[in-house]
């Protein structure tokens, strides 16, 4: 009897015998993540295809995602009806791709996208609609208005301010505090604010300084107040009752806005924290913001205190 040696297949196609087609984007697309909606995005071009810019983006974003994913799996029930509020969404990359890889598995929870450009908001209205992304929702209103805002929920689970522009950042901790947020996660950007008023005010008390050499050339004065603003945020969220972790959330060869701030909410206002931060805005002239940007929680405030005194309950 005529014995068939047994056909090898494992890394032919059945149809052509020929060595099987290996996904190009395999490394680089997450498992599950929908090609559809990363062609919608122009992430992916129709094709299927990845360019360096992209790439960028897209590394970026799953990056961020890593964080957010672990901090929605720490909610109760892992995460199963939960809310997040992503400000200043812009074409909502990070928002979508959330939905796709976390929300739409769970089959539950929701996503506010808030943005202020109107055309940006209805192509994501139009793409959430056509994905059938029924949890999404998209705003069109500022940061500051969507803290007042009825169309929002009266608590968030997680708010998330990708790259939202100098004082929005600030605007999205803000309704964060007002939302009982249990989880924050921010990258700032182009913070101004405080680089105005330290260039207005020459940050007085130290004018006769040698520390005034740092605010002499408009450069060093912007990146000295860019990273004085996410020092003070980061005393205001531990002052409102936050534990803060800061990072980089991508190496420097891929973006110069960098900085990754995450907070877990405590419920315990820091009242060190408090009078670090008043102290630091008493030493560089910006105590007007304790009426604007940092109004501190009565149980975490205190009488004023010197730099030295901060210090010292350290």
């Amino acid at each position: 009897m005529k014995q068939h040696k047994p056909r090898v297949t494992s890394a032919l196609s059945p149809a052509a015998g020929k060595p099987a087609a290996v996904n190009p984007l395999a490394d680089e697309v997450r498992s599950g993540q929908s090609v559809e909606l990363l062609k919608e995005l122009h992430i992916l071009t129709r094709e299927g295809k990845l360019n360096q810019d992209s790439r960028r983006k897209l590394k970026q974003v799953y990056h961020l995602y890593q964080f957010i994913e672990k901090l929605l799996l720490e909610l109760p029930d892992g995460g199963k009806g939960a809310t997040l509020a992503d400000h200043g969404a812009g074409k909502s990359y990070l928002g979508f791709i959330i939905y796709d890889l976390f929300f739409k598995v769970l089959k539950s929870g929701h996503i506010y996208g808030i943005e202020t450009r109107s055309e940006l908001v209805q192509k994501s209205r139009e793409l959430a609609q056509r994905l059938g992304f029924d949890g999404m929702s998209f705003l069109n209103l500022s940061v500051a208005e969507s803290t007042g805002s009825d169309a929002l929920p009266d608590t968030i689970d997680v708010v998330t301010a990708l790259h939202a522009c100098d004082t929005a950042t600030d605007d999205a901790i803000a309704f964060g505090l007002k939302k009982h947020a249990r989880y924050l996660v921010l990258v700032p950007c182009c913070q101004a604010e405080i680089a105005r008023s330290l260039n207005a005010g020459k940050a007085l008390s130290l004018s006769r300084t040698p520390l005034a050499e740092l605010w002499r050339h408009p450069l060093h004065t912007r990146e000295m107040g860019s990273q004085i603003t996410n020092v003070l945020r980061c005393l205001y969220l531990e002052a409102s009752g936050y534990q803060v972790t800061v990072t980089e959330l991508v190496g420097w060869e891929h973006s110069m806005k960098n900085e990754l701030i995450i907070a877990r909410r405590t419920g315990k206002p820091n009242r060190a924290a408090a009078q670090r931060l008043r102290a630091l805005l008493e030493e560089f002239g910006l105590t007007a913001l304790l009426a604007t940007r940092f109004v501190l929680p009565a149980v975490a405030d205190s009488a004023p205190a010197t730099a030295h005194g901060a210090q010292a309950s350290g």
